[in-house]
This record gives C-alpha cells, sequence and structure tokens, in this order.
C-alpha cells in the first residue's frame, strides 16, 4: 500500500520580526470608550461660554456708549449768564450769544429758551421752579468746530469778560468725565471676567482629560503595544473633545446671546437717548460670535496638552 509523501513543513514565522499591526482611523477610536468627557462637563463649558458671551457684550456696550457721548459733548461748551434780575438776564444772554458769534471756530450758538430750563429742574425743583423766585441763569449751548480744550475754554472766557458781566463757560464734556471714568472701570471688569473664565474654561477640561486618560489607560497601553504612535492616540481623545466642546460652546452661545438680547430690550424701554448709544455694532457681534469658537479651540490646545503629559509620563 502505498503512502503520500509527507507535506513540507510550513514555515515558521519569527514574531520577533513580526511588524506591528497598526490600529488606524476608525478601528484605533473603536478601542477606547466612546464616550470619555461625558457628564457635566459640555454643561459646564456651555455656563462659562455664555457668561463670557455676556461680559464682552457688556464691555461692548459700554464702550460704544463712553464713544458716543465723549463724540457728541467732546465740541460743546455751556455758558452761564447768571444774572438775578429776570429783566436784565435775556438781554445779557442775547450779548453773550453775539459775542460768541464773532469767536474764531463757534460753529452753532443757541440760547436755551428759559421755559426749557424751567422743565429741566421741576423734577428736582418741583413746581416753584416756574415761580421767579429762583434765579434760573441765561444758558447758551456752543459748538465749536473741533474739540474743545483747555485753551478753548480760556479763550471764550477772555473774550466774554468785560463785555457780559456774571458769565461763565463749562466744557460740557467735563461733567461726563467721572461717568466716562466709571464706564472705562467696568469695562476693564467684563475683561477681567472674560480671562477669569478662560482660566476656568480650561481648569475643567484639563481635569476631564486627565480623568478620561486616567480611565482608559489599560487600553492606551495595549494600542501602544499594537504599535499605535502618540500622535494617533492623541487624535482619538481630540475628536470627542472637539465633539463636547463644539456642543457645549455652541449651547453657552445661544444662551448668552438670548440673555443679551433681553437686557437690550430692557435698558431700550428706558428711552434715554444716551443709553441707546450704547447698542452693538456688527463688528461687536463678530467678535461675539468668535467667543464659541475661541473656546473650543481653548479646550483642544488644553486637552492636546493635557494627553502630550500624561502620554509621556506613561511611555
Amino acid at each position: 500500500m502505498s503512502t503520500l509523501p509527507p507535506l513540507p513543513a510550513a514555515p515558521e514565522i519569527d514574531t520577533d520580526d513580526a511588524a506591528p499591526v497598526r490600529p488606524r482611523g476608525r478601528a484605533a477610536a473603536r478601542l477606547l470608550p466612546p464616550a470619555r468627557l461625558t457628564g457635566p462637563i459640555p454643561w459646564v463649558i456651555a455656563i462659562l461660554i455664555a457668561l463670557v458671551v455676556i461680559a464682552a457684550a457688556g464691555g461692548l456696550a459700554l464702550r460704544n456708549l463712553a464713544n458716543s457721548a465723549s463724540t457728541g459733548l467732546s465740541s460743546a461748551v455751556s455758558v452761564q449768564v447768571i444774572e438775578p434780575n429776570p429783566d436784565l438776564r435775556a438781554a445779557r444772554g442775547a450779548e453773550a450769544a453775539e459775542v460768541l458769534l464773532g469767536i474764531e471756530g463757534v460753529s452753532a450758538v443757541r440760547v436755551v429758551p428759559e421755559a426749557e430750563l424751567v422743565a429741566m429742574l421741576e423734577p428736582w425743583l418741583g413746581e416753584g421752579a416756574g415761580s421767579g423766585d429762583v434765579p434760573i441763569p441765561a444758558l447758551i449751548d456752543v459748538e465749536l468746530s473741533r474739540s474743545v480744550g483747555p485753551a478753548d475754554v480760556a479763550r471764550i472766557e477772555a473774550a466774554l469778560v468785560g463785555k457780559v458781566p456774571g458769565a461763565r463757560v463749562d466744557a460740557q464734556g467735563d461733567f461726563l468725565r467721572p461717568v466716562n471714568d466709571a464706564l472705562a472701570a467696568l469695562q476693564w471688569l467684563a475683561l477681567g471676567l472674560a480671562v477669569l473664565v478662560a482660566l476656568a474654561t480650561s481648569a475643567a477640561v484639563w481635569l476631564a482629560a486627565r480623568n478620561a486618560f486616567a480611565s482608559a489607560r489599560d487600553t492606551v497601553e495595549i494600542m501602544h503595544l499594537l504599535g499605535a504612535s502618540q500622535r494617533q492616540i492623541t487624535a482619538v481623545f481630540l475628536r470627542d473633545v472637539l465633539r463636547e466642546a463644539a456642543a457645549g460652546a455652541l449651547m453657552g452661545a445661544g444662551l448668552g446671546v438670548a440673555a443679551t438680547w433681553l437686557l437690550g430690550q430692557q435698558f431700550a424701554a428706558l428711552g434715554s437717548g444716551m443709553v441707546s448709544g450704547g447698542g452693538l455694532m456688527l463688528a461687536d457681534w463678530l467678535v461675539i460670535a468668535s467667543i464659541p469658537l475661541g473656546g473650543v479651540l481653548l479646550a483642544l490646545v488644553t486637552s492636546r496638552i493635557t494627553i502630550a503629559y500624561a502620554l509621556k509620563a506613561m511611555l
């Protein structure tokens, strides 16, 4: 009985020289838990982004308000003619207006009617403001062709001295200097709040990334043994960070814009001309729209640095 010839032996494979199998793309992503940053982190990012949006909108509105008020009053001067005798008050106010029209650089002069002054004083003095017992000075609004400086005020005062007794000159911009200082302080406060919130966002993402890496440490070690590079491992983590940070940033931007719009409607209902000058322009909305994008980039950078240091310490 004939026998079959023996089969050739299978060649031995040296497992030490075999190329490692590198997981790529979605295959590498499936090795790690799909939801590592779930929990409060997206909501924390949403709240922090909403705070930054509200702070930025408030700071930009205050800046527009300060610029609008300064622009409107930077070239304005008020001249008061103090005269207790009501019969001479109107005559001296007219004389002061003639003198002012002859001064170089003066573009417009307006004598404020006494009835208008009485209406302005009634909220504080009551009906007695128009009784004649209150010595209301004659008031003249003066517009210059350029911004008012101390030299312009001194020049107008020198022109009125001797010709109009009791005349007093005040730059209208000086009345708003304390207001402008307060608005500037509020703008710096809004900027400081935005910086603190950015630091809080970085800290929250840093903690979440560390916890996510610690929970997947064993899987990361297996991926590294299979030949996955640090860049591939980092990319798998950043994919989830991008998704959840973007979701939180969009929610926070929506909340912040809604709150800003509601606050704007409340201030617009005041009917104050000064408040209406503090609205948001198109450039301001573009700045606000960049805040969610900046938050996502901040989360990605923070996560990348955190994972890089963690991989360096592990490997």
